[in-house]
């Protein structure tokens, strides 16, 4: 935890950006009853009954310091989709960076390993001489700052019926464009400081 913490304190720096990264899932729905248009003093309304069309996967790779959000839609959340996310994000949104501070998930797809499966081992290792990663603690996925944008995104993008990946998609990137113009910077105010005393008891017992 304390290690997550003190990333989010250190300054903005272009040559090593810091970018969380964090992943969802969105049912896809098709409506079997045609919905009823808008009235007067009446809202469209839809039938509870709906169609299942397939789960689609949602990486979000957020850079809080400058307020900058990397949404892809995907048909899986495999070791193979990471690692071509993480290569996305390395060679064509921060090729420039040197080197990119990624917080993220301790999960079991989100590793090194990812890479090779997915890569020959030059480029699985020149991707990862391009990252510092760091990982937030075992329940502690509250402190991953994408978790909070995926969560804007439910709310204000996907609390609705959507029918098809390509709508999905189509949503979802006009969401990211128009938050990445409007929205300003994430500021972390939860500190290690706040952690040693709120959360005393997540700490060991040191007996003296």
């Amino acid at each position: 935890m304390e290690d997550v913490l003190e990333v989010y304190k250190r300054p903005y720096d272009a040559e090593h950006p810091l970018v969380c990264m964090d992943e969802s899932s969105k049912q896809q729905t098709l409506e079997v009853r045609k919905p009823l248009p808008m009235e007067p003093g009446k809202a469209e309304r839809f039938d509870t009954e709906y169609e299942r069309n397939g789960v689609s996967n949602i990486f979000m790779f957020f850079e809080p310091l400058e307020g900058r959000r990397i949404v892809n839609v995907t048909n899986q959340r495999t070791a193979i989709d990471w690692a071509n996310q993480i290569r996305e994000l390395v060679d064509i949104h921060y090729p420039d960076a040197p080197r990119i501070t990624l917080v993220m998930d301790n999960l079991n797809t989100y590793v090194g390993g990812s890479l090779y499966k997915a890569f020959e081992p030059q480029e699985a290792r020149r991707i990862l001489d391009r990252l510092e990663i760091h990982y937030t603690p075992k329940h502690g996925s509250w402190l991953n700052m994408a978790e909070i944008e995926l969560s804007i995104l439910s709310r204000q993008c996907l609390d609705r019926r959507i029918p098809n990946q390509i709508a999905l998609n189509k949503e979802v990137q006009a969401w990211a464009k128009a938050r990445n113009t409007h929205a300003s910077p994430m500021e972390w105010r939860f500190t290690t400081e706040d952690a040693r005393i709120k959360l005393k008891k997540l700490y060991p017992t040191i007996k003296v």
